[in-house]
């Protein structure tokens, strides 16, 4: 079997997904006609070509631009419920998904529309196919602590849906200890911590991230690699990294995906995962992102099981529902005889 398609068949989950970043190009028009939103774009054409990023900022603006669109209720279900479809295919059993309600309040729509329409959608997909799921609300980063606060506000109405908090948007010039009170408060609220950092940011970043915001999982992590002890800390406590390589290449944070450093990271024993980030910007869903990067980077068939495995142990998800995972995959690779 052809390593393609041992990656279509492997069970997996996805770690590191925003829910905005999966809105594609013919669902925002859709949604803007039926929402008589303006945008400067004629076509899926004219979306397509705005995609083209220099850094974290030119994508952060068209982002925010696209998420425009999403205005009621059943916006945020048919977002939600076309990302889950799609995934389910690809061999996806659990995600665990980032939303940004910040983005939604300050344009007016209610924390609650957002997340009724997510949370409608990921009960669906559970009952339909079979699929669990953890919502993991982000806090702004580009934007105050104190908005951040405002936020774990509304989180705190809604805990039976809302998993754990994390921190997103433009991360350089804005260290991990800018929210230190907004995280300590979450986790007093039983909230799990994670956090982007290394993405832009340096390696202290992510020291920061592990000691400040005590985050129990790193997501992006690539500079970690500047530091060698950074590194054997994080091989040491097992701590998972939620790494997005066609993120990586289009937002220049590597020249080429041959220099994404995912398989340097499971040569030293990390606990690394492979996931798509925002994949309708970043021209990929999960199982593109394994095929481009192993090809890129030259993984064999056991670093990709591997790269499926530490999805499950890296989940958020009950040890027995990890341990069904790891025995999925292996019953997968031995009826396929990789």
């Amino acid at each position: 079997m052809n390593l393609d398609a041992l990656i279509d068949i492997l069970p997996k989950t996805e770690l590191h997904l925003h829910i905005e970043g999966t809105l594609e190009p013919e669902m925002m028009l859709a949604l803007a006609t039926r929402n008589g939103i303006e945008l400067p774009y004629a076509s899926v054409a004219e979306v397509r070509a705005a995609y083209e990023f220099n850094n974290l900022q030119d994508f952060l603006d068209v982002y925010y631009q696209g998420m425009s669109v999403l205005i009621e209720e059943r916006d945020f279900y048919d977002l939600t419920w076309a990302y889950l479809e799609k995934v389910h295919g690809q061999g996806v059993r659990h995600v665990e998904i980032f939303f940004d309600p910040q983005a939604h309040m300050e344009r007016g729509v209610a924390f609650e529309t957002a997340l009724g329409g997510i949370t409608s959608a990921l009960e669906t997909a559970h009952k339909e196919m079979g699929m669990s799921s953890k919502l993991i609300m982000c806090f702004l980063r580009h934007l105050p602590e104190e908005a951040a606060f405002e936020a774990l506000k509304c989180a705190c109405k809604h805990k039976e849906h809302i998993f754990g908090v994390g921190l997103d948007s433009s991360e350089a010039g804005r260290p991990p200890e800018l929210f230190s009170r907004v995280f300590a408060e979450a986790r007093a609220q039983g909230f799990v911590p994670v956090a982007h950092a290394g993405e832009e940011g340096p390696a202290a970043y992510v020291t920061t991230a592990l000691d400040d915001l005590k985050v129990q999982r790193v997501d992006h992590g690539n500079r970690a690699f500047e530091d060698p002890a950074l590194i054997a800390r994080m091989v040491r406590d097992q701590t998972p990294l939620t790494m997005c390589p066609l993120s990586n290449l289009r937002l220049r944070g590597i020249e080429s995906l041959d220099q994404h450093p995912i398989k340097k990271a499971l040569q030293a024993g990390l606990l690394a995962t492979v996931n798509s980030d925002d994949p309708s910007y970043f021209g990929g869903y999960v199982n593109d992102n394994y095929k481009q990067v192993a090809k890129a980077v030259g993984l064999d068939a056991n670093e990709i099981v591997q790269l499926a495995k530490n999805s499950f142990v890296a989940s958020f998800i009950p040890d027995d529902d990890k341990q069904k995972g790891l025995d999925a995959i292996d019953n997968c690779v031995n009826h396929a005889k990789v």
